[in-house]
């Protein structure tokens, strides 16, 4: 049975020729990763790092500290080879923001002791009887004293700050929340927040439970159409310039005009 994550069906969703490329033909990319993507793992490193220290009786968690860590995150899996596809910016550029994500998060979130439970939570979910099941991780769960609900928190590094409505109809954190629920139970109350991080802005929404089994409804018929897909075409967008198997693409589309 395969088993899936947000991850794979959006790439379905976003590019069928990508999704063939890695999860069907497991095509080894020849982009490793972006600017973008390292930058993204090297602030959520260093987030989950904070979160798991609080634990500690005296963390010292004071920004210099915070600071060496990404550096050491950052140093970690960086290579000069690395895609930067903004020519305009270099990888300094891209580190420095890292900093400036931490400095501003540091200021409105210090000293970290919100009520977290977990970072990093794997999570399994279970569709249609076990049919279809969805695996995950969530960046941060925080139980609220306060409002006694529980939350999911996500970071994201990206520039693009998307409107409420978006927001009230994606679909990873709504699928975490599922699972949360039958961890916690059914008629507890979840909270979905977003950090966004090149924004230093916080953003929210929920689901009723009519909205969670809608959700477990589209979710399934996403898997069919996934599982029953005989075509892969390619969907050409600004983000080829990111995609890791864009020169592969190109060659193969040259190979289809010429025939």
């Amino acid at each position: 049975m395969t088993i899936y994550s947000h991850s794979r069906l959006s790439t379905f969703e976003q590019c069928p020729k990508k999704f063939k490329y890695k999860y069907l033909d497991k095509l080894k990319p020849e982009i490793e990763k972006t600017i973008e993507t390292h930058l993204g793992s090297a602030v959520h490193k260093t987030l989950e790092w904070i979160y798991t220290s609080v634990k500690e009786i005296k963390p010292d968690l004071r920004i210099d500290n915070i600071i060496s860590k990404y550096t050491e995150e950052w140093q970690k899996g960086f290579s000069e080879n690395i895609l930067i596809v903004k020519k305009q910016f270099t990888a300094r550029d891209y580190f420095n923001k890292g900093v400036q994500f931490l400095v501003d998060y540091y200021s409105k979130h210090s000293p970290f002791k919100d009520g977290t439970i977990a970072c990093e939570k794997g999570i399994l979910i279970e569709l249609n009887g076990g049919e279809c099941k969805i695996q995950g991780f969530i960046d941060r769960i925080v139980y609220n004293l306060e409002t006694g609900e529980y939350e999911i928190h996500d970071y994201k590094t990206g520039n693009l700050l998307p409107k409420q409505e978006h927001l009230d109809k994606e679909r990873q954190l709504a699928l975490y929340s599922i699972a949360i629920k039958e961890i916690y139970g059914k008629d507890r109350e979840v909270l979905l927040v977003w950090h966004f991080l090149a924004h230093n802005k916080k953003m929210f929404s929920k689901r009723t439970n009519s909205q969670l089994e809608n959700l477990k409804k589209e979710t399934i018929e996403l898997i069919k159409k996934v599982e029953s897909a005989k075509e892969f075409p390619r969907n050409k967008s600004a983000l080829c310039n990111w995609c890791e198997y864009k020169n592969i693409c190109f060659s193969e589309e040259m190979k289809e005009k010429e025939k």
